[in-house]
C-alpha cells in the first residue's frame, strides 16, 4: 500500500523555499522558519507571492513531489511535475475510451451515482443529528428527490443525459445547502452556488478546498500514469483537467463539504475572517486560510472503511486508491469502474 504522505501548505506572503540537503527548507526575511525531511513530504502547495529555489524545484521533480502554484486566494496557476509516469498504452487506452460514448456513459454513470449517494449521506445525517435545528422535512425531500434521480441514471442514454441528471440533483442538494448550517446562521448564509468569484463566505470556503481536492486528485491520477486531462463526464477543454474533476466528484460531499459545515457548524472559522476584495469576491484572511488548511491536512489523516477493498485506510489515501482503480478498468482489469461510496 502507498504510504500517506504530508502535503506541504505554505501560505505566508514573502516566504522562500530551499533545498537544504535531503531536506526542504522554509524561510521568512532570511529566517529559518521550518525545516522538513524530503521523504516525507507528498507535494507542495504554494500561495501567493512565495518563491522557490531552481534547485529545489529540480529536487522535488527527481523525487515525484509536485509543486503547485495558487494565488493568494486559492485559484490554481501552475503546477512543477518531473517527467510523466506510467505506461504509454495505459494514456493511449485511457484516449480511445474518451472517444468511444458507450465506455463514457458508463464511467459517468458510475461517478455520478457515486456522487449523488454521497450527497444524500450529508444530507441524511444532518437530518439525523441535527433534525430539530433545521427544516427537515425539506432537507429529507430534497434527498427523496435526488435518490429517484439515482434511479434514473440507468435509463440515460447517452452521457449528456447523465450530466443533466447531475444538474437536477445539484439544484435540490445546493437548494437545501443552507439547512445544514446549523450555526453561524447570520454569518454563513447560504443562497446558491457561485464561484469565479465566490460571492460569500460559504462559497469561499466550497471553492478554496476544491481547489484543495482538485490538486490532490490530479497527483493521484499523474501517479498511477493517467491524463488528468482527458476526462468522461467533464468534456475536454483547454487547460482543464477533466479526469481530476471526474474523480473529485465521489468526494466534494464526504470530504469538501462536510469540511466546509464543519468549520462553521463548530465555529473553527467566523465571519470576522472574510472580505471583500475589489472584484466583488468574498475571500478568506490569512488566520482563516491557515485554519482551512489544517483542518484539510487533519481530516486526510482520518481512516475510514474502503468498502471495495475492504481496508481501512487514511483519508487521504481514497484519492489514490480510485485513480488506481480507475486505471485496472482501463487497463482492462476491472468489468467497470466503481465509484467510492461514503458508509
Amino acid at each position: 500500500m502507498r504510504k500517506l504522505l504530508n502535503t506541504l501548505y505554505v501560505s505566508s506572503q514573502g516566504s522562500y523555499l530551499r533545498k537544504e540537503g535531503e531536506t526542504v527548507v522554509v524561510e521568512r526575511e532570511g529566517i529559518k522558519v521550518l525545516q522538513l525531511p524530503a521523504h516525507t513530504i507528498g507535494s507542495i502547495v504554494c500561495f501567493g507571492n512565495v518563491l522557490c529555489s531552481p534547485f529545489l524545484l529540480g529536487f522535488c521533480a527527481e523525487h515525484d513531489v509536485s509543486v503547485s502554484f495558487m494565488t493568494e486566494h486559492g485559484r490554481f496557476l501552475a503546477s512543477v511535475r518531473g517527467p510523466v509516469s506510467g505506461n504509454v498504452l495505459l494514456r493511449r487506452q485511457q484516449y480511445r475510451m474518451a472517444d468511444d460514448e458507450a465506455v463514457t456513459r458508463s464511467i459517468a454513470a458510475n461517478i455520478v451515482t457515486g456522487k449523488l449517494a454521497n450527497s444524500r449521506i450529508v444530507m441524511n445525517r444532518t437530518v439525523r443529528d441535527h433534525g430539530g435545528k433545521i427544516d427537515a422535512v425539506a432537507v429529507k425531500s430534497a434527498s427523496a428527490a435526488i435518490d429517484r434521480i439515482i434511479e434514473g441514471i440507468p435509463l440515460a442514454m447517452d452521457t449528456d443525459a447523465i450530466r443533466g441528471l447531475e444538474g437536477l440533483a445539484a439544484a435540490e442538494y445546493f437548494g437545501t445547502f443552507n439547512e445544514l448550517i446549523v450555526d453561524q446562521k447570520e454569518g454563513f448564509q447560504f443562497r446558491d452556488r457561485n464561484r469565479r468569484p465566490p460571492l460569500d463566505p460559504v462559497n469561499a470556503l466550497l471553492s478554496f478546498i476544491y481547489t484543495l481536492l482538485a490538486h490532490d486528485v490530479r497527483s493521484a491520477l499523474e501517479t498511477v500514469g493517467l491524463d488528468p486531462a482527458v476526462g468522461f463526464l467533464h468534456r475536454d477543454r483547454p487547460g482543464r483537467p477533466g479526469l481530476a474533476l471526474d474523480l473529485m466528484e465521489e468526494f466534494r460531499p464526504v470530504i469538501a463539504d462536510r469540511l466546509v459545515l464543519s468549520l462553521i457548524n463548530r465555529r473553527q472559522v467566523t465571519a470576522r475572517g472574510f472580505k471583500h476584495a475589489e472584484n466583488g469576491a468574498v475571500v478568506m484572511d490569512d488566520n482563516t486560510r491557515k485554519t482551512v488548511l489544517v483542518e484539510y491536512q487533519n481530516r486526510k489523516q482520518d481512516e475510514v472503511e474502503h468498502p471495495y477493498i475492504e481496508e481501512k485506510v487514511p483519508v487521504g489515501m481514497l484519492y489514490f486508491i480510485q485513480a488506481n482503480l480507475m486505471a485496472r478498468y482501463i487497463r482492462g482489469d476491472l468489468d467497470g469502474y466503481p465509484p467510492f461510496f461514503w458508509r
